[in-house]
């Protein structure tokens, strides 16, 4: 498949509903549709041509078109390009049809787009609040451009949020949003029939940091890193390195290509630590403390290399539009050799033992089932579609940074299940390894940042996706006036994967809950992004740069 045949093939299926078409080199086609195609466009991309389906974003153009624009974003994955349908709503009938019926995946962004920028999704399966409490006012919006930190809507009285009703001959077992096995405050309605799980539902975004609408309003290109490394916890530098790659692809900015393998070596040191305290976090849920304090002690050496390279163990304020604020001297290659080398030895034992430890085995087999068709239908990414057979890495389908000088394995498992996600984490750590030694094997000289001297003009786009240890992170920008984006959106792995938990703990007991949900290795943080919100005096605001 090529732009050139998805353009035929939509040009078929909307004729004059087609608006325009518009491509930004080989990989990147943007579609303008009438609204009345926005189903039939979907449609045709997904299930026609093959697509996979991204996200969702929502941007209030009332100021210049009277209108707000929907976005939906496809990737395909097998011919390396993105196709952006775009569509304007009226803004005084700010309506559209719900794709949910058609992709299943994308249930969770239009109940979003309704939520924060008030465009309801017209035929959408399930219309509940996702991301706002419930008793929040039906005409506020925070994603609004008439939003602002001064606004304060009625006080929030009962942020308890309403479940699903318990199935006939079941009951409700509360799984959060305070629970020991989750780290983050996320609500699970769990529905047994004895101890056998019959469905579940799930309310989450307890924690909203207003950081895309801070992006989007009070900040510049060049501050922004340091608020997308505060999204996540654990994958800051791969948030950091999407949004400058997506400013970087919008203004045409070239990075010297030295920044592009410093970026990939702590891309690939945040998968290592990532993977590690996954690997002792599952072993801690199902009762193997032995594993947890193992895989833990490991991570600390590559924790103090970030800190030895960067300044920080975490978030490391490296990736500035252009490059990177510091360079990796070849002196430090002894010492980031060393550390790999010691990691590699005693991982290759830890995977070794795995598969015949009977605990581990009779613990994650045959629980947590995604089928790949599942798995296809609800958008997952990174290890648990890989684990359903899905051959899907950003690094190998879309390469970035360094990857296309780099040799990566595709790392797929087809058990489908628990035990297969980990098998994919344990494989993927040495491949880790392999691509930082790569990189310094095969590091140009040269600078680390490109100079920019004048102002990225508005209405520009750019696309960026980065593998993340839990998939593929989205960034998609908007450029605006006054140097700082019109809008920023934010996709992380876990907003996809979440959406697949029903499925696999469906036929589950309840005592495999807690591992089949760690198993996509959730991070909730990176899905609670949006407002910042006191629930007992009501008041509602967006962070300034003073208060960071």
């Amino acid at each position: 498949m090529t732009p050139e045949q998805v353009t035929q093939r939509l040009t078929d299926r909307l004729g004059e509903g087609l608006l325009s078409t518009e491509s930004a080199g080989e990989k990147r086609l943007y579609c303008t549709i009438d609204p009345k195609g926005v189903v039939d466009a979907a449609d045709e991309l997904f299930n026609g041509a093959g697509g996979r389906y991204v996200i969702t974003a929502g941007t209030d153009d009332r100021e210049k078109n009277d209108a707000y624009l929907v976005s939906h974003f496809f990737a395909f994955d097998d011919d390396d390009f993105y196709v952006t349908v775009h569509t304007r709503v009226p803004a005084d009938d700010p309506r559209i049809q719900s794709i949910t019926p058609t992709i299943p995946g994308a249930g969770w962004a239009e109940r979003e787009l309704q939520d924060l920028l008030g465009v309801e999704a017209v035929g959408h399966p399930d219309p509940r609040r996702l991301v706002l409490p419930d008793d929040w006012p039906q005409d506020v919006h925070p994603l609004r451009s008439d939003f602002t930190a001064q606004d304060k809507p009625d006080a929030v009285l009962d942020g308890t949020p309403k479940m699903k009703s318990a199935p006939e001959g079941s009951v409700m077992v509360p799984v959060g949003p305070y629970f020991p096995t989750q780290h983050e405050p996320e609500a699970f309605s769990v529905f047994v029939d004895g101890e056998v799980v019959v469905d579940s539902d799930y309310r989450g975004f307890y924690n909203h940091r207003g950081i895309e609408k801070l992006g989007s309003s009070d900040l510049t290109y060049n501050q922004i890193p340091f608020i997308a490394e505060r999204i996540c916890g654990i994958c800051g530098f791969v948030h950091s390195c999407a949004y400058c790659m997506a400013v970087e692809e919008a203004a045409g900015i070239e990075v010297p290509r030295r920044a592009d393998y410093i970026r990939t070596i702590f891309l690939e040191l945040e998968r290592l630590h990532s993977h590690m305290l996954w690997t002792g976090v599952a072993g801690h849920i199902i009762g193997f403390d032995t594993l947890f304090m193992q895989t833990w002690r490991m991570r600390e050496p590559v924790m103090w290399l970030c800190e030895q390279l960067t300044g920080n163990r975490k978030t490391y304020g490296m990736n500035i539009v252009g490059g990177v604020r510091r360079d990796i001297s070849r002196d430090d290659f002894p010492r980031i050799k060393k550390v790999l080398s010691d990691i590699e030895r005693e991982w290759t034992a830890l995977q070794e033992a795995v598969p015949g430890d009977s605990t581990l085995v009779g613990r994650l087999g045959n629980v947590g089932e995604l089928t790949p068709e599942e798995a296809r239908l609800l958008c997952s990414l990174g290890p648990v579609a890989r684990a359903s057979g899905l051959a899907m890495d950003v690094r190998v389908d879309h390469p970035y940074a360094a990857y296309d000088e780099l040799e990566v394995e595709e790392c797929v498992e087809g058990g489908c299940d628990t035990l297969a996600r980990t098998f994919v984490r344990l494989r993927e750590t040495p491949v880790a390894i392999s691509v930082i030694r790569q990189c310094l094997e095969q590091m140009p000289e040269g600078e680390v940042r490109a100079e920019i001297t004048e102002e990225i003009p508005p209405g520009l786009q750019g696309i960026a996706a980065v593998e993340a240890p839990r998939g593929e992170s989205f960034h998609w920008v908007l450029t605006g006036e006054e140097n700082r984006p019109e809008r920023w959106r934010v996709r992380a792995p876990t907003y996809s994967n979440l959406q697949a938990i029903n499925p696999m703990i469906v036929g589950d007991v309840l005592a495999d809950v807690p591992i089949d949900i760690g198993s996509i290795d959730p991070c909730y943080s990176c899905t609670d992004r949006m407002a910042v919100i006191d629930r007992r005096s009501g008041e509602v605001r967006v962070v300034n740069t003073r208060e960071l």
